[in-house]
């Protein structure tokens, strides 16, 4: 029997879905476009934030399926991100110091970098599971 991985929490993702309504949820399961629609409608007018009650197992399966296990941990990424983000904690998690380091000294990169990495850590910590699984 093969067993999937666990790569995204539901706990994690119905936490994040408290303030869903800004999208973070989707961000979290690696819905990046849905996840800013989100942010700027405030959960597509809190009837796609409460529809998403129902929809966030299915999500979690989606994420597992879709991203790499590993060292690595995307729910510690997150919320790294996510509380943290400006001060780069989740990019020195990743061991990535020096963009960790630039994003502490000037705010998350003056934000544009916080955003691109809403937009793409799930991605990010996938490739880094990946690299470090094959060296």
């Amino acid at each position: 029997m093969i067993t999937r991985p666990d790569t995204h929490s539901k706990l994690l993702g119905y936490l994040l879905w408290i303030f869903g309504f800004l999208g973070s949820h989707r961000f979290y399961y690696g819905k990046p476009i849905t996840g800013t629609i989100w942010f700027f409608t405030f959960g597509f007018f809190l009837i796609g934030w409460i529809i998403d009650f129902f929809l966030i197992p299915s999500m979690d399966e989606q994420a597992d399926h879709r991203f790499h296990e590993g060292e690595i941990n995307y729910s510690v990424g997150w919320l790294l991100l996510t509380f943290t983000g400006v001060f780069g904690l989740h990019r020195m998690y990743m061991g990535k110091w020096i963009t960790g380091v630039i994003y502490l000294l000037t705010g998350g990169l003056f934000l544009i970098g916080l955003l691109y990495d809403f937009w793409t850590l799930n991605d990010q910590i996938s490739e880094r599971n990946r690299d470090v699984k094959f060296n």
